[in-house]
């Protein structure tokens, strides 16, 4: 079954009937400002890709990591991770996920035959981790942006690791947090898996590269379910440069950092409810029944697309240009005196 993500424009453009060059998609956590493509030489364009090692290199430097492998988006290990768990593990069961979250984890281990186990802000008891077990945790978590700390992990890594189970952390959104609390470093055992998108940060989604920090036994068995060719070479390519110019990190950091703040203002003009998330995403939780919903139905009525929550009791902006702020100031403002007039 597919799930729904932000990003879909073209089936919202074509339900709403409003072309998709009138639309304002604020409905994923992806950065607004983009890393600025660089000349790509002919050769890459011409060559299968490469094995890149000046790739891995930069990345080892960024993440600050020892063992690290690219494929195709993260979304790729995702789907396949619960496969090659259970495939050395054959006794393990039981996942636990958060309730809120990125779906494709839940999705991969349903898939697998996993008994799914629910947890809310806070992860689940010590105790209650059985034998075998795996944890995913989403840091920061993707909508409620809920951070847990370094120390926090590390501490959940040894006793899964007693037990022989799987430490999964996706820190796709880790990048905008200061300080990082990245588990990068701490994978050298076979029981910790760390994802990383590289798209979000960099505004460059469509490229689709993501890596993985793990053992290199994890890297390796990867690397033989994928085959060959799993990261275009303009991708990486682009990847590589961008993963060492640190000035332009430093100006995209203070970019996102400035538009959440003008973000937080604005939505803080029209909700009561807390408002909560990173410098890439907010997310606004709705007390009152439907009310996301009929919010979401209104902006979409205007071109302005945001993130309606699985639960349909939250809505999650992306990060506005300074450009676009005013046009969803206006489109907010329209929802907001329509559901007004109708109380």
């Amino acid at each position: 079954m597919a799930l729904t993500h932000g990003g879909q424009l073209t089936q919202v453009a074509n339900e709403y009937q409003i072309p998709m060059r009138d639309w304002l998609d604020l409905s994923t956590g992806i950065a607004p400002f983009s890393y600025p493509i660089p000349e790509i030489p002919d050769i890459v364009w011409q060559q299968l890709p490469q094995p890149s090692s000046a790739l891995i290199s930069a990345a080892q430097r960024y993440y600050q990591c020892r063992n690290i492998s690219v494929s195709s988006g993260s979304q790729t290990i995702i789907s396949l991770l619960p496969m090659l768990w259970l495939k050395e593990n054959s006794s393990s069961k039981c996942v636990f996920l958060p309730i809120k979250g990125y779906k494709e984890h839940a999705q991969a281990w349903k898939n697998m035959g996993f008994n799914l186990q629910w947890y809310g802000d806070e992860l689940p008891a010590l105790e209650q981790l059985p034998q075998h077990c795996v944890l995913v945790v989403i840091n920061p978590n993707n909508p409620t942006g809920k951070l847990f700390s370094r120390e926090t992990l590390e501490r959940y890594q040894e006793f899964i690791e007693n037990r022989q189970g799987l430490l999964v952390i996706d820190e796709a959104f880790m990048d905008v947090i200061t300080p990082s609390q990245s588990m990068a470093e701490y994978t050298l055992g076979r029981n910790t898996v760390v994802l990383k998108s590289f798209g979000k940060f960099f505004g460059l989604a469509g490229m689709r590269i993501g890596f993985t920090i793990a053992h290199q036994q994890w890297l390796t068995s990867i690397a033989e379910h994928l085959g060959p060719w799993q990261a275009n070479g303009p991708a990486q390519f682009i990847a590589e440069q961008a993963l060492q110019n640190t000035l332009w990190q430093e100006q995209q950091r203070e970019k996102l950092s400035r538009q959440r703040q003008v973000l937080t203002m604005l939505l803080n003009r029209y909700f009561n409810e807390g408002v909560e998330g990173t410098d890439l995403f907010l997310t606004v939780n709705l007390a009152t029944p439907h009310k996301a919903v009929t919010i979401y139905d209104g902006l979409c009525k205007q071109g302005v697309y945001v993130r309606l929550t699985d639960d349909q009791q939250s809505l999650r902006f992306g990060i506005p240009k300074p450009e676009d702020v005013e046009r969803l100031s206006q489109s907010l403002g329209n929802v907001m005196l329509s559901i007004s007039k109708l109380c």
